[in-house]
């Protein structure tokens, strides 16, 4: 059902994560639904993430017709915390869902444990974190389930694209054949989805996979080169990682002191007149209005980060010289 450069695909991303398995599939969003659907989220479970997401981590819980319950975030890590999420958990509470946001690794060991105790499913939204390192493992090494994205604002790309890796090997060939209409060996035995990724996306993914170190060290240089900059700056505060974990830097965001004499609407038109690609920060999903149910849920940390972050460019390869020109516009803006 699916050609010869998946299957390479696959066996390399095994090979660079230290997982069991890997499944290739149509999208990360596919990832999610399929790895919700093998872990049996049944309708009306109560499944736990944090609301300051991309909406496909929210979308991908309706997809199985679950309720998301939505979690506030750290204010140093822009991550849940198992702390946070324990005080959620209902008699309905089927799984947890961690999102390793803008690449930074959340709290995996905490997270298993509690999971563990509770008897919940946990699933890693790894779309920004392939190549992010929890105490020098990659991102997939010791998962039940975790969620890659090869779209292309991530480390690597196949033009659309993602991954599911597991070390189960029940929720490996279940999602083997969800991805591919249910079918294994002649069988149909599942209603399953058509999300198989094509043998060129996994060609394009080889290539790109062949040179990750490169790309995440490059941005691991950018990323230290803003963090030198701005660290000391009342007006802004760098967003850290746990302690013995390291991230890939799939996206750099800067928190804007509420309180300092700018702000991140206006830093963002300066610096987008000036030609500088810089995005708004992360959006609250329980706030748009597909989710319009849990509008008035209060969240101070997400909306905190939503209102006063923005994400500044970082790329392979992203020269020195373009790093300095966007920091000293940032350092000379003034309201």
């Amino acid at each position: 059902m699916q050609g010869p450069k998946v299957k390479e695909f696959e066996k390399l991303l095994t090979k660079y994560t230290g997982a069991k398995f890997a499944v290739a599939v149509s999208s990360g969003t596919a990832a999610l639904h399929l790895s919700l659907i093998a872990s049996g989220i049944k309708s009306e479970d109560e499944i736990i993430c944090p609301s300051l997401s991309f909406i496909a981590t929210a979308n991908a819980i309706r997809f199985v017709n679950a309720k998301p319950v939505f979690c506030d975030v750290n204010k140093y890590d822009v991550n849940i915390s198992p702390e946070s999420v324990e005080k959620l958990i209902t008699k309905k509470t089927k799984a947890v869902i961690i999102v390793h946001q803008l690449g930074i690794p959340c709290n995996i060991s905490g997270f298993r444990k509690l999971c563990k105790t509770k008897k919940l499913i946990l699933v890693e939204d790894a779309a920004c974190a392939l190549g992010s390192e929890w105490y020098g493992k990659k991102i997939g090494y010791n998962s039940d389930i975790a969620c890659i994205s090869f779209h292309p604002r991530k480390i690597i790309t196949t033009g659309e694209g993602g991954a599911i890796l597991t070390n189960n090997k029940n929720y490996y060939y279940v999602l083997k054949r969800l991805r591919s209409h249910g079918y294994q060996d002649g069988k149909y035995y599942e209603t399953g989805y058509n999300y198989r990724m094509t043998d060129i996306q996994a060609a394009i993914g080889i290539k790109q996979l062949s040179k990750i170190d490169k790309i995440i060290n490059a941005r691991r240089k950018i990323a230290e080169l803003y963090d030198n900059a701005f660290k000391n700056d009342e007006r802004f505060r760098v967003i850290t990682c746990l302690p013995n974990t390291n991230s890939n830097y799939q996206s750099y965001c800067l928190y804007i002191n509420p309180d300092s004499e700018i702000n991140a609407k206006d830093i963002l038109f300066y610096l987008n007149k000036k030609g500088i690609c810089a995005k708004p920060g992360i959006v609250e999903i329980h706030k748009q209005k597909s989710f319009k149910e849990y509008n008035n849920i209060r969240l101070p940390n997400s909306s905190d980060m939503s209102k006063n972050s923005i994400l500044l460019p970082i790329y392979y390869p992203m020269k020195k010289s373009e790093v300095e020109f966007i920091i000293n516009e940032i350092r000379k803006f003034k309201k």
